[in-house]
């Protein structure tokens, strides 16, 4: 009886769990790649704000990894018509970029003539 009951109270979750991200999608919040959800408050905010809100949230800033990943990126950007920060920075080679942690890209998607090293890449 215990895993009957067990059982239920996973459907009953994923039920609702599938709703909410239902919700969330239909107002432009979330969206998903390979498995990873990326997700938005649609609020405009600066990287460090960014940083703590996605840690509070249980995540990390999104920091495109594929072609899909970056994709799911740009959908918020096109969505809320606004940039978005990335988990990358600037190395102490000019001009190159890394991970926040410091190893190397592993895929970029850079437009012409960037990074210029100007800030806004």
């Amino acid at each position: 009886i215990v895993d009957n009951e067990v059982e239920d109270v996973i459907r009953q979750l994923e039920h609702r769990i599938s709703r909410l991200e239902g919700v969330l999608h239909l107002e432009k919040m979330i969206t998903e790649s390979g498995g990873k959800i990326f997700a938005t408050n649609g609020k405009r905010a600066d990287f460090h704000a960014t940083m703590k809100k996605c840690k509070e949230a249980g995540g990390s800033i999104a920091t495109p990894r594929n072609p899909g990943e970056n994709d799911a990126i740009l959908y918020f950007v096109k969505s809320f018509n606004t940039y978005a920060y990335l988990g990358i920075k600037e190395s102490l080679i000019p001009s190159k970029f890394q991970f926040l942690d410091g190893t190397q890209l592993t895929y970029t998607n850079w437009y012409l003539h960037e990074p210029s090293g100007k800030g806004e890449e």
